[in-house]
């Protein structure tokens, strides 16, 4: 049987949701990333170019430190959820990413955003997780239901 966990990053609560709803409907462990330093609404603002997420789109590199790193050990498959911050995942995904070993393991995207659907699919990721088992994800409403959530993962399991 196919050992199943979400991942998952959120700043404002909507992956978060989003994610919770996918762990039900598929019957899978959940876990959530969370960065050592919380972003407040200061460092939220994208319109800022002086705050954190404009500085973290900026510096590529930046890999924020974990206050919470979930282990992907005993997971045959791994879902991965995250907003799209500038059409991508933000850094601290990365930061979980590249902390761990995805030899043997499938690792699915899904990603929430009020309008963007480039990201979604994790493809700007896989250097980060060069041994897993990519598979496409999608962008998905925080509010999708049980059943929606089930019929898209079972169609990319």
């Amino acid at each position: 049987m196919t050992k199943r966990l979400v991942v998952y990053f959120t700043a404002t609560g909507n992956t978060g949701r989003a994610a919770e709803t996918l762990a039900r409907a598929i019957g899978a462990d959940i876990a959530q990333i969370t960065p050592a330093e919380p972003y407040d609404a200061a460092a939220l603002d994208w319109t800022d170019p002086n705050s954190r997420v404009s500085a973290e789109h900026r510096d590529r590199s930046m890999r924020p430190a974990l206050a919470n790193n979930p282990s992907i050990d005993g997971y045959d498959e791994i879902f991965l959820g995250y907003p799209l911050w500038w059409e991508t995942a933000p850094r601290a995904v990365r930061t979980w990413l590249e902390s761990h070993d995805f030899t043997g393991k499938k690792l699915i995207t899904f990603a929430t955003s009020s309008s963007s659907v480039r990201g979604a699919n994790g493809v700007q990721l896989h250097d980060s997780a060069p041994s897993a088992t990519w598979i496409d994800g999608r962008r998905v409403q925080p509010n999708a239901t049980e059943a929606d959530m089930r019929a898209w993962a079972e169609s990319v399991a």
